[in-house]
């Protein structure tokens, strides 16, 4: 879809997403000032202290989880760690994803949906990625939930293929080259754990679509019914 003469992709742009997108920005602004060297030493440790704080560490999950000794400020790195990268590329990267995927997906959902996807697959990416005993790596980018955009997106496609009578099956191509990519990637340099939560980050963001979309419960049962 073509922005109107004029119109920037930027002024297209539903607000939820600026919203997403926003504390990814300035965090990286900050970082960068920080490492300018314009606020002193301590500040070239930003990125690193955000990680101390934000990251989701799997390994402090499955303790809280086996302990019972839940701390909310733990808890809540389910929803922080998609905020905080490891470079300035890798927050171009995600805020790529983030920014095409959530405009094409906020064309049809609401603002409230789109928020539902990227919230929902950061957590249950988490929650999977921290379930699995051989994950030791901190979790942390953005990646999760805009792979849950990317499901919700396969979902629009999915139904809309279905409502023509064509093969659902090409809705999932472009997960299906990304997969492709991190295999080929994953040859020449190796890969690490993190893929669980990016995939799964996708299968829940197609699967909530069904229930946060225009129709919402309704194209759960049409959907029954055609079976």
């Amino acid at each position: 879809m073509r922005a109107p003469q004029g119109e920037s992709f930027f002024n297209e742009l539903p607000p939820v997403v600026w919203l997403l997108a926003g504390p990814i920005i300035a965090g990286e602004i900050l970082f960068g000032l920080g490492q300018s060297g314009i606020f002193g030493d301590q500040a070239l440790g930003w990125r690193n202290e955000a990680f101390q704080r934000f990251a989701f560490a799997p390994n402090g999950f499955r303790y809280m989880l086996a302990t019972g000794g839940w701390d909310w400020r733990d808890a809540a790195r389910v929803v922080t760690y998609p905020f905080v990268h490891g470079s300035l590329t890798h927050a171009a990267m995600v805020l790529v994803f983030l920014l095409a995927l959530g405009k094409m997906v906020g064309e049809v959902f609401r603002g409230w949906a789109v928020a539902a996807v990227f919230f929902a697959a950061s957590i249950g990416g988490a929650l999977i990625y921290g379930l699995l005993p051989f994950t030791r790596v901190a979790l942390f980018g953005g990646y999760p939930p805009a792979y849950g955009l990317i499901g919700a997106f396969t979902w629009l496609l999915w139904m809309k293929l279905g409502s023509v009578g064509a093969s659902r099956s090409r809705a999932f191509l472009l997960i299906g080259m990304l997969l492709l990519v991190r295999l080929v990637f994953g040859v020449f340099f190796g890969i690490g754990a993190d893929w669980i939560a990016d995939f799964s980050g996708f299968g829940i963001g197609f699967a909530i679509s069904f229930f946060v979309a225009p129709g919402g419960w309704r194209n759960v049962l049409r959907h029954l019914r055609e079976r």
